[in-house]
């Protein structure tokens, strides 16, 4: 039996989902809400249309030749793709058995669904660490930061290769007690080939406007130079490189 997904969306991306020219796969569903997610249409597995490993890898090989040539490969996404784990690892594998470089972009809240054989499959993790402190990443996101610690420690283990993402958010994350405790435990995990620091934007604002919900951080401003300057410091200081 052929095994099924909630697909929201594919696009094709350079050098913002993982290397090259990529075939970037949205899964519709998350476990979390993000203060400053700007893919609230993504939330909802019921939002999402149905399609098999099948149909998504036909779209796939259109774009097969353009995305090797690129340097690419296929990025899953969301939404949470770790959410529908059985799904992402069958795309994953039949991708695996056409060549291709896959990449998985999650926050790690449910890395303890990823299986040994999903993550075989998986030539990259891009791996969001939202914050350090507890208390911090409840506010934002209304989870938990362990699981997504744990998954990073088990994906070090692995020595599987990572970008750690993190999201600048002017008086939510970037605290330097905040900062400084992620770039410390940045630095103890193996096989991370860059960090990179995201400046909050609002550019998925429309989107709430079109689903009739509040935007959360509207009035919070961009970082400026400075304080990007001052976080990209703090994870120079231990060694982290920094894109």
């Amino acid at each position: 039996m052929t095994t099924t997904g909630s697909v929201h969306s594919w696009d094709i991306a350079t050098a913002v989902d993982g290397p090259g020219t990529r075939f970037v796969l949205f899964l519709s569903g998350c476990p979390l809400r993000c203060l400053y997610c700007h893919n609230p249409d993504t939330w909802h597995m019921r939002d999402g249309h149905r399609m098999d490993v099948d149909e998504v890898m036909a779209e796939v090989v259109k774009y097969r030749r353009f995305i090797e040539v690129a340097g690419g490969g296929l990025t899953i996404s969301g939404g949470e793709p770790l959410l529908q784990s059985d799904f992402t690892g069958a795309v994953f594998h039949q991708a695996k058995q056409l060549g291709l470089h896959t990449a998985l972009d999650t926050s790690g809240f449910l890395g303890a669904r990823a299986s040994d054989e999903l993550l075989a499959d998986t030539d990259l993790v891009l791996l969001d660490i939202k914050s350090w402190d507890p208390l911090t990443y409840r506010n934002l996101t209304s989870g938990d930061v362990t699981p997504t610690l744990q998954f990073a420690r088990r994906l070090s283990a692995l020595r599987k290769p990572m970008w750690i993402r993190f999201v600048l958010v002017p008086g939510h994350t970037d605290a330097e007690d905040n900062v400084a405790g992620i770039a410390s435990f940045v630095s103890t995990l193996d096989a991370v080939e860059r960090v990179e620091i995201l400046p909050f934007h609002k550019l998925g604002a429309p989107k709430y406007a079109a689903l009739g919900i509040p935007f959360p951080l509207a009035g919070v401003p961009s970082p400026d130079a400075e304080l990007v300057r001052r976080v990209r410091g703090q994870f120079a200081d231990l060694g982290v490189l920094v894109h």
